[in-house]
């Protein structure tokens, strides 16, 4: 074994503080670096998770996500439950429900079994998708929209003059 090598050995820990019939509730801490918060490979998690930041999985949540930020799930993770959070990239297996706010991303080796509501939704070669997809608009183009819409202020045509807008 080299000086840097690394003994792999799995272990299984289980976030049990509350009686079985009442969810624990894992509160997450936003960081300004991705992956602040990481469930490393050979841990369970058995709960939900709420807050702020980037969450990767390389272990096993069993419960469900509710993030503002990112749920990064790595090829060796998995999650099953709802994940709720603006940005959800898969690599791993996601067994329920994804609501992404801005965007989805399926990586080649990433499955999702359960629906999907989301802005933007990328499915890599190789990447499945089990399940309904429902497309929302993205918030920022609403906005734009409704600024073209009003017209109020937009002027083209022959009449058009661009000095009199200064």
């Amino acid at each position: 074994m080299g000086f840097f090598s690394v003994q792999k050995t799995e272990t299984r820990s289980e976030l049990s503080v509350l009686p079985k019939d009442e969810e624990p509730v894992v509160p997450v801490s936003g960081g300004s670096r991705a992956g602040s918060t990481v469930i490393a490979q050979g841990v369970t998690i058995t709960g939900s998770l709420r807050g702020e930041g980037v969450v990767q999985v390389e272990g096993v949540v069993e419960g469900e996500f509710d993030l503002t930020g990112a749920v990064i799930v790595a090829e060796t993770g998995l999650v099953r439950g709802p994940v709720k959070a603006d940005v959800v990239r898969v690599a791993g297996r996601i067994e329920g429900g994804v609501q992404a706010r801005e965007h989805i991303r399926l990586e080649p080796t990433g499955g999702v079994e359960g629906d999907v509501t989301t802005a933007s939704l990328v499915v890599e070669d190789g990447g499945r998708l089990n399940g309904r997809c429902t497309m929302l608009k993205p918030p920022v183009a609403d906005a734009e929209l409704q600024a073209v819409r009003s017209g109020d202020d937009l002027r083209f045509g022959p009449d058009f003059d661009l000095e009199e807008e200064q």
